[in-house]
Formats: C-alpha cells, sequence, structure tokens
C-alpha cells in the first residue's frame, strides 16, 4: 500500500471499529472477564483474488497491538476454496471484537480484486488494459482502487483534480468542443480527453485535438468505425456497456483501455470465515 493508502486506512479503521464495536463488544466481556487464549483462522470459501490483508491486520492491531497477525497468502494472490488466507493468535477477545470488521474489509477488498481479474482475464492477449473508475463507495475510493490494482487492473482518475475529461454535461456549459479543449489547454499542463458518443462526436475531438477519446455507450460495431477513425491521432477509451459476456469483442477492436465502473460499485463480496479455537 502507498503512504495514503495507509493513511486512509488507518482512518477507516478507526471509524469502523467505533460503529461495530461502540461502547464495548458486551458478549465477550459478559462471558470472558480476563484475558483468554485463543488462536483463529481466516478461511476461503470460495475462490478468489485476495486483497485488503493490510486492512485486516490494522484492525486487529488497532483492537489489541500484541494479537499476532500472519497472512497466509500475498496480496493479489489466487487462492481456491479452503485455503488458509490468514492465522491469528492472541487475546481471543480482542479476536473477537475484530472479527466484523476485519472481514467486512477483507471480503469487501477482495470482492473488487476478483471481479478485476476475471475482466483482465479476458481481455489477456489484447493490448486493451482494464480501468476503474470514480465510481467508487464514498471514503473506500483508495482502497477500493488499491484493490483494482491487486487484481490486476490499473487505476483511472482518482479524484477530479488528477486530469481533465470533458463530458457531455460540461460541453452543454462549456458550448462546442473545441472551444472547451482550447481552454482546457489553456488552464494547464497534461492530456487532454475527451467524451465521445457518436462518430461525429469522434471526428470534433479529433478536429479539437483531444489526446484521448472516450468511446462512451457505443455499440461494438461503432466502436470499431472509431478506432479506425481515430488511427494514431488519439488514445482511445471504452466506457458504458461493458460486462463480462463482451469485453473480449471490445478488446478485439484495438482500444487502448476499456474502464468498467462495476469493478467497484458492484463486485460482490468474496466468501470468507474465521474459526476461532482454544490453544
Amino acid at each position: 500500500m502507498t503512504s495514503a493508502e495507509t493513511t486512509v486506512l488507518a482512518r477507516l479503521v478507526r471509524v469502523a471499529l467505533a460503529e461495530d464495536v461502540g461502547a464495548g463488544d458486551l458478549t465477550t466481556r459478559r462471558l470472558f472477564p480476563r484475558a483468554v487464549k485463543a488462536n483463529a483462522v481466516i478461511l476461503a470459501k470460495q475462490p478468489a483474488i485476495i486483497a485488503g490483508l493490510p486492512a485486516a491486520r490494522a484492525v486487529f492491531h488497532a483492537v489489541d497491538q500484541t494479537v499476532r497477525f500472519r497472512a497466509g497468502v500475498r496480496e493479489g494472490a489466487r487462492v481456491e476454496q479452503g485455503t488458509i488466507v490468514a492465522t491469528l493468535s492472541g487475546d481471543g477477545r480482542a479476536i473477537l471484537a475484530g472479527e466484523r470488521v476485519a472481514l467486512n474489509f477483507l471480503q469487501h477488498l477482495s470482492g473488487v480484486a476478483t471481479l478485476t481479474r476475471r475482466f483482465v482475464d479476458a481481455v489477456r492477449g489484447t493490448r486493451a488494459v482494464i480501468l476503474d473508475t470514480r465510481k467508487t463507495t464514498p471514503g473506500l475510493r483508495l482502497l477500493e482502487k488499491y484493490s483494482t490494482r491487486m487484481g490486476g487492473g490499473r487505476n483511472h482518475r482518482m479524484n477530479l483534480g488528477d486530469a481533465v475529461l470533458i463530458k457531455d454535461n460540461h460541453l452543454a456549459l462549456a458550448g462546442d468542443l473545441i472551444t472547451a479543449v482550447r481552454r482546457a489547454r489553456r488552464g494547464g499542463r497534461g492530456p487532454v480527453e475527451v467524451e465521445a458518443d457518436t462518430l461525429d462526436d469522434v471526428r470534433a475531438a479529433l478536429d479539437a485535438g483531444a489526446d484521448v477519446i472516450l468511446l462512451d455507450n457505443m455499440p461494438v460495431a461503432t466502436i470499431k468505425e472509431a478506432v479506425l477513425l481515430i488511427g494514431t491521432r488519439a488514445k482511445t477509451e471504452v466506457s458504458g456497456g461493458v460486462h463480462l459476456h463482451n469485453v473480449r469483442e471490445i478488446a478485439a477492436t484495438g482500444v487502448d483501455a476499456i474502464s468498467i465502473g462495476a469493478l467497484t460499485h458492484s463486485a460482490p463480496a468474496v466468501d470468507l470465515s474465521m474459526e476461532v479455537s482454544a490453544p
């Protein structure tokens, strides 16, 4: 994880534990008024790509620094059902208190990585790279985008300050595309990306000198025409209407990148469980 991701993670762990543990784990506190030794394993209950082990470790250490957390696999590893993802030992009260929050992070982030890897595998052998988007869970963007990297994808813009992307709503206020691109270039350096819904939009983007053209919600046949029309004059990206059943066909058109919001907003959680035992 980057330093920025680690900083965000520490804040999120504090918030999540405050939300879940509240004033204290009432059940565990009544059953075990004093420390109780325990071991635990986190198991994969389905094939998956694992992401979020640093988050799980951070949760247990936030509850009790003396809990020993050992990753059983590396981040980004493909695991099968029954794989031991991590082992823990220490005060069972801390392990029980951190269980749900740790699994919530690990299951969600592994879900993002797993779905991303499915798309990456589907386009393997083509020139297309799989990108994420800003369609992320509020507050979790850095962690979700970290997880797309663990799944083999690449990060698109982290935020609106990362790059220029002129979309239809910008044009509704700016007027024509050529004017919008000129304004964007006058405002600073860096590539200018433009959204195109039709082949006429593509032609206008080329005339405006766009560096990257985003082919938005186009049928595959139109994407093919657009790629031929653009040639080497700009980079190409496809977004909208991308699914596992058609991503290979889209990649085969020769586009440079395919951005998919579903990687972060619709990834199903991976089925993981924690089993606790007395030493």
